[in-house]
């Protein structure tokens, strides 16, 4: 199987990396810090002009109609940057979730895909099983769980309270809400397999992210390797300095296949898509974490402190290695995969 990127994909990807490194820049991100809200509807209106936020919305709805193989190089892309937006949540979860609902659902559909599509509308999407929701105060639309059920909620119909995150840029919040018959636009059956949809698309987003996060942290941690003398000499010349890096850009290189193929199996709604997404999960957090743990080393003590902007991405990396699943809960899929007979283990067939 042939997992080359198109031209047209890597030229997009191209483009949002070049804005991405000339607007998202990390003293942008640490003066979001300071804002109330941590988000940014300037820079929401300059993604909007990218089209970024009509990248996954279905054409008849004003959209671009790309699918998740098309938006993983973007999620890869929003990690390196360490994008504070909520443009992964709502564009890899949130546009799919909604434009699976049924044909019941039609002018719900109708007004907000149009208005995401024209960087009117920001999604948050509830996670089951977690209290917490991500960018729930600049969402305008939240589509959260209830059970096996779906429901659709604007803002001003919940309640929220604040959640400090390790991460500054990560605006969590626990939503209060009653479910209601208005409310609920899937259950049962759809509602199950919405959901399950929904959690492999987040662990895919998730896993992009980290690997874009793995890759600055390295990028970040060789620069300043250069730049710091000792005995004379550039600290990155040394041995042990240039193995600690070298060890992480082999994982980052292994991540990226397992990465790739899952999404192609979310795309084309590949059975085997559920440990292939635990796979690539597993192996961009371990990628990310390990960035994070050598980059420090490099740094010296200088990585612990709050001047340094390794911390942006370090922090960052923690915070998403628990989002959508942890490495365990990835692992156990993995396992039942491999020991019930999912798939047949062998060179070739597994890893």
């Amino acid at each position: 199987m042939d997992f080359t990127f198109s031209d047209d994909q890597l030229l997009f990807q191209e483009n949002v990396r070049g804005f991405f490194t000339n607007e998202v820049t990390p003293e942008r991100i640490r003066e979001l810090w300071q804002d109330e809200t941590g988000r940014s509807d300037e820079l929401w209106g300059q993604l909007t002009e990218l089209g970024l936020t009509a990248t996954t919305v279905p054409e008849g709805f004003g959209g671009l109609d790309m699918n998740e193989l098309d938006f993983v190089l973007l999620a890869q892309e929003s990690g390196y940057a360490g994008l504070p937006e909520p443009l992964v949540d709502t564009m890899l979860l949130g546009v799919p979730l909604l434009g699976a609902l049924g044909a019941d659902q039609l002018d719900l559909q109708g007004e907000w895909l149009t208005r995401i599509a024209e960087g009117k509308a920001r999604l948050a999407v509830g996670q089951p099983g977690n209290p917490l929701v991500a960018d729930a105060h600049v969402a305008d639309l939240l589509l959260l769980p209830h059970g096996d059920e779906v429901h659709a909620l604007r803002r001003e119909q919940v309640s929220l309270t604040r959640n400090e995150s390790v991460d500054p840029s990560r605006q969590l919040f626990r939503v209060d809400w009653t479910p209601t018959a208005e409310t609920r636009v899937a259950e049962g059956e759809q509602g199950r397999a919405l959901w399950a949809a929904t959690q492999n698309r987040g662990a895919l987003g998730t896993a992009a992210q980290l690997l874009g996060l793995a890759k600055r942290m390295v990028d970040l941690a060789v620069d300043y390797s250069f730049e710091r003398k000792q005995f004379g000499k550039p600290v990155g010349s040394f041995q042990a300095v240039k193995h600690l890096m070298a060890n992480v850009a082999v994982r980052i290189e292994f991540a990226k296949g397992p990465l790739y193929r899952a999404a192609y199996a979310v795309t084309h709604g590949r059975p085997d898509q559920d440990v292939q997404v635990s796979h690539a999960r597993i192996a961009c957090a371990e990628a990310a974490l390990l960035a994070a743990k050598n980059a420090i080393q490099t740094h010296g003590a200088m990585g612990y402190t709050w001047e340094v902007d390794l911390q942006l991405y370090m922090k960052r990396a923690w915070a998403l290695d628990k989002v959508w699943g942890d490495r365990g809960w990835h692992k156990a899929r993995v396992r039942e995969a491999l020991f019930g007979g999912g798939i047949q283990p062998g060179a070739g067939n597994t890893f």
